[in-house]
C-alpha cells in the first residue's frame, strides 16, 4: 500500500491556493501560488500513479520503462483515472511552467490547474481504496 500523505498534503496546501484565487483572481501572487503548488501537485500524482501500477504489475520493470501517454492510458486500465486527455493536458500545461515564465501563460496554467484539482482530489479517493 502506498504512503500517501505527502500527496494529501500537497492537494490540501493545492486547494487552499485554489479557493484564495477563487475569491481575488485579480491578485498575481496567489494566481502564482496556484501555478506553483500545481506544479508539485501534478508531479506528486505523476510519480504515485507509477508506483502504484508498478505494486499492480507481474513485471515493475516494464512500469517504470513506461513512457508518460503510456503510463496513463495504463492508470485508466485500472481505474486509476478517468480522463486520460486531461492528464495529457495537465502534462503539456506543467512542461510550459517549467520551461518560460510569462503573464499569459501563468493565467493558462492557473486556469487549468482548477481542472485539475478535481482530477488529482479522484486520484487520492482512488488510491485509499486500493
Amino acid at each position: 500500500m502506498l504512503e500517501l500523505n505527502s500527496l494529501e498534503k500537497a492537494v490540501r496546501s493545492f486547494s487552499i491556493a485554489v479557493e484564495r484565487w477563487k475569491t481575488v483572481p485579480e491578485d498575481k501572487e496567489v494566481r502564482d501560488s496556484v501555478v506553483q503548488r500545481f506544479e508539485y501537485t501534478y508531479e506528486l500524482c505523476h510519480k504515485m500513479l507509477r508506483r502504484q501500477l508498478q505494486e499492480f504489475a507481474a513485471n515493475p520493470s516494464e512500469i517504470a520503462s513506461l513512457d508518460y501517454k503510456a503510463l496513463i492510458r495504463e492508470a485508466t486500465k485500472f481505474r486509476l483515472i478517468t480522463h486520460p486527455e486531461n492528464w495529457f493536458e495537465y502534462r503539456r500545461k506543467r512542461n510550459l511552467t517549467s520551461h518560460t515564465y510569462n503573464e499569459d501563460t501563468a493565467e493558462d496554467v492557473a486556469s487549468s490547474a482548477l481542472n485539475f484539482l478535481q482530477d488529482a482530489q479522484d486520484l487520492i479517493t482512488c488510491l485509499q481504496k486500493l
